[in-house]
């Protein structure tokens, strides 16, 4: 927060998002970010799809295990009624919410609060995932994460599904995903299409 001349408290409201490919370390930033927010005494609250059940059905949790306590949701409205006087609001797997996230994190940011995105960016396709890509072109800040390709050691392009699975959302880990770049994916792609 900040002081004005006339004394009067303003916080400049912001929208920052990370994004990347499986394994990149997404969600360890963003717990990164929210754990500094409350050294510095801000209020903060972070949210999760209610779907996201992998580690924890309450916690925000990074694949090397760091946690943090969150809100699960079913979809972004709520994210508007339940993060009244918070100064910092983190939002994590944010590709499976619904497309009124962007509205909802640019009237947080209008109304001062800080607001942290962390998703992929792709799916298991190459395609734009939910509602990234939006998240991405009003954001004040973007920060794309890689990670390493598992078959080169190049920086990955994107989450390849290793299972027989055509379902868009399909809640996985090392056994269903592999962090590919864009010409193992390519050559991937090419032994077997799916």
């Amino acid at each position: 927060m900040t002081d004005n001349l006339t004394g009067e408290s303003h916080r400049p409201g912001r929208i920052e998002v990370v994004c990347g490919s499986m394994f990149s370390g997404k969600t360890e930033e963003l717990i990164r970010r929210m754990r500094r927010a409350e050294f510095a005494r801000q209020r903060v609250e972070i949210f999760k799809p209610a779907i996201d059940t992998r580690y924890s059905e309450e916690d925000v949790v990074s694949h090397d295990m760091h946690t943090i306590p969150s809100t699960p949701i079913d979809s972004s409205a709520q994210i508007l009624l339940l993060s009244a006087e918070i100064d910092v609001v983190g939002i994590d797997e944010a590709q499976f919410f619904d497309n009124g996230l962007v509205e909802v994190c640019n009237q947080l940011a209008n109304n001062g609060v800080r607001v942290i995105v962390a998703g992929l960016d792709m799916d298991y396709k190459g395609v734009p995932f939910g509602p990234i890509p939006a998240l991405c072109a009003i954001a004040d800040e973007v920060t794309k994460v890689h990670a390493i390709c598992v078959k080169c050691g190049n920086l990955a392009y994107l989450s390849h599904r290793t299972v027989d699975n055509d379902r868009r959302v399909l809640l996985g880990e090392t056994a269903e995903y592999e962090p590919l770049c864009r010409e193992c994916y390519r050559k991937a792609m090419e032994k077997d299409p799916k």
